[in-house]
């Protein structure tokens, strides 16, 4: 899902950025990734891709300052930290993309902009907006992946439409952002409760299957069961991923702009150092090995 909607994400851009973002497309969806890798190596990161918003109280939790020194001044950083700062996180990426186009510098802009996707993305997923994050208080472990992964897998190629238009400039991120959260954090409910209301109709023989994926036999949603599920949830995910490839161009787009719009022909800090290319390769090891701890897990 993350690599599809940064794939999408550079066809909306003006021609000004698709200079630097179209032959770097390959890039952009392949590092996509980059972040849930990295929750493998650094405990911090888990942070970043979540909020548990229901854990200060009612929709629209108004208990929650929206602004993230009033937030800490009220509930302390290490209680921040426990209950998930996607929302912050992604300003704090678009802080350092714009300074990176300010720069000129061509690694640390594909870089940044490839992990500011995924935590937009992120946002823009029901689960992750509640503290059921995988059904594990509902008895319906297996959710978020289910949603986040499995439909998508199934349909984005065949079936749904990303010709979305064009990006456009953000000119309040905050509000932009804290909006898709409360979208999300709304829609988690009627993600838990429409898959609990299916699972009744169906035989657990027919909810799972044995797929064979990245060379290993796994037990998964049914192809039946999935589809299913979509069609229950009137096509709300392909909605979701459809505004996450809005947002994701017009924050790209938003950093370039409030950086002054450089001209992104010509370009300093176009090769990896080798420390760099370490990085991405440790990075990828230890995902490798995290992964498949949860595939035999499963």
């Amino acid at each position: 899902m993350h690599q599809q909607i940064n794939y999408h994400a550079v066809f909306l851009l003006p021609p000004e950025m698709l200079i630097l973002f179209k032959p770097n497309i390959e890039f952009l969806r392949e590092h996509a990734v980059d972040p849930d890798k990295r929750r493998y190596m650094v405990a911090s990161e888990g942070a970043h891709h979540f909020i548990d918003i229901d854990h200060y109280g009612k929709y629209p939790f108004t208990e929650l300052p929206r602004n993230w020194h009033d937030a800490i001044e009220k509930f302390s950083l290490d209680s921040l930290q426990t209950y998930g700062i996607v929302p912050w996180w992604i300003q704090t990426m678009q802080q350092r993309l714009t300074k990176a186009f300010r720069e000129k510098d061509q690694l640390k802009i594909l870089r940044l902009s490839a992990e500011m996707g995924h935590y937009i993305a992120d946002a823009h997923v029901p689960l992750h907006a509640c503290s059921n994050h995988n059904g594990q208080l509902t008895k319906q472990q297996g959710i978020h992946g289910f949603w986040e992964s499995r439909i998508p897998e199934l349909l984005a190629e065949k079936e749904w439409d990303f010709f979305i238009g064009r990006a456009e400039y953000i000119s309040r991120p905050s509000d932009f952002i804290w909006r898709r959260i409360l979208e999300s954090a709304a829609a988690s409910d009627t993600v838990l409760r429409y898959e609990k209301e299916l699972s009744k109709s169906f035989p657990e023989d027919q909810r799972y299957a044995f797929e064979e994926k990245n060379g290993m036999l796994i037990r998964q949603y049914s192809t039946a069961y999935a589809m299913a599920y979509n069609k229950k949830l009137n096509d709300m995910v392909e909605r979701r991923m459809r505004q996450s490839i809005y947002a994701v161009a017009s924050f790209w787009y938003t950093c370039w702009v409030d950086a002054g719009q450089p001209d992104l022909k010509n370009l300093a800090h176009k090769n990896f150092t080798e420390t760099e290319l370490k990085e991405f390769e440790v990075l990828d090891m230890e995902w490798k090995k995290g992964n498949m701890k949860d595939i035999i897990c499963q």
